[in-house]
């Protein structure tokens, strides 16, 4: 979707994964325009106006969309782990569902994280130093977390995408920060995004951009792991994410992808896994950089300007 009204990147962005159902519901009469034009834009169902997602069973995944914001929601048809479906006939109840997943930079959980020492770690990783902002290209964005810490450092940060829903909310999300306070739109004027595959990404390319201030320097991946938040929450999240990536024939290899950064003219590849995990792919990085749950894998192919 464009930057400015927040509508159709359908010509970027991979078709959608039908695996599981989605369907765009309006929270309210309002919310009908933007909920219709994303439902044509993701080739999915319009859900009645208000549906209620705790006793939805047509669709699997619900994309709510609220005033400018966007939520991604199972439904009583989902069960809360993928692949795992809830038996014929037996109803989920609405408390027993995961509360809905957004892109929110302006979150209050946001704003802590701002002080939290994993974006030290996160910033020596990726070469933040000094004066030094690398241009980095988030190659697995997911939700955006750690593209906009690296932003709020002062790096400029193209996120990239590929699951179609997850790109809508990202760039959702992004129209909202442009439009927030001082120091939301000064970190979000940082930030690109790219709906697709990393690997399609035209790099020196494409036409210069307001968060575009150079080569890219840096390649960050961060796969998706189970386990390493122990929150309910989170992990209901990641299942919900999981369920979509799942559902295409395309699902995404994390050692190929890695492989891919490693061949990019890149001054550094920068790898977020498990504290005690594996290196991915089984390549030894340079050197790794260690918190008490995650640890970045740095790959260094030289030295950053």
């Amino acid at each position: 979707m464009s930057r400015d009204t927040g509508i159709p990147l359908a010509a970027l962005a991979e078709p959608p994964r039908r695996g599981i159902s989605l369907a765009l519901v309006a929270a309210a009469a309002g919310d009908v325009p933007l909920a219709s034009a994303l439902a044509l834009q993701l080739e999915a169902a319009l859900a009645p106006t208000g549906t209620d997602p705790a006793t939805c069973e047509e669709f699997d995944v619900l994309l709510l969309v609220s005033g400018d914001a966007l939520a991604l929601q199972q439904t009583a048809a989902l069960a809360s782990l993928p692949g795992e479906r809830k038996k014929p006939g037996r109803r989920s109840a609405g408390r027993d569902l995961p509360g809905p997943v957004s892109v929110d930079f302006g979150s209050d959980a946001m704003r802590h994280r701002r002080r939290s020492g994993h974006n030290e770690l996160l910033g020596r990783a990726v070469g933040i130093a000094g004066k030094r902002r690398p241009h980095v290209l988030d190659a697995t964005a997911g939700l955006g977390r750690d593209s906009f810490v690296l932003a709020d450092m002062g790096s400029a940060v193209t996120l990239c995408e590929r699951e179609p829903v997850i790109a809508a909310m990202l760039a959702q999300g992004l129209q909202l920060a442009r439009a927030g306070d001082d120091w939301l739109r000064q970190v979000a004027q940082r930030m690109d995004l790219f709906p697709g595959d990393a690997r399609t990404f035209p790099g020196n390319d494409r036409t210069p951009g307001a968060a575009q201030t150079g080569l890219v320097e840096v390649i960050y991946l961060d796969p998706m792991f189970p386990g390493r938040d122990k929150s309910a929450a989170v992990k209901k999240e990641m299942a919900l994410f999981q369920a979509l990536l799942d559902a295409g024939d395309k699902r995404q290899d994390a050692d190929e992808l890695l492989r891919w950064a490693l061949a990019q003219d890149v001054a550094r590849v920068v790898v977020k896994r498990p504290v005690r995990a594996g290196y991915l792919a089984g390549l030894k990085p340079s050197h790794s950089i260690a918190g008490k749950a995650v640890r970045f894998d740095v790959h260094v192919r030289r030295a950053l300007d």
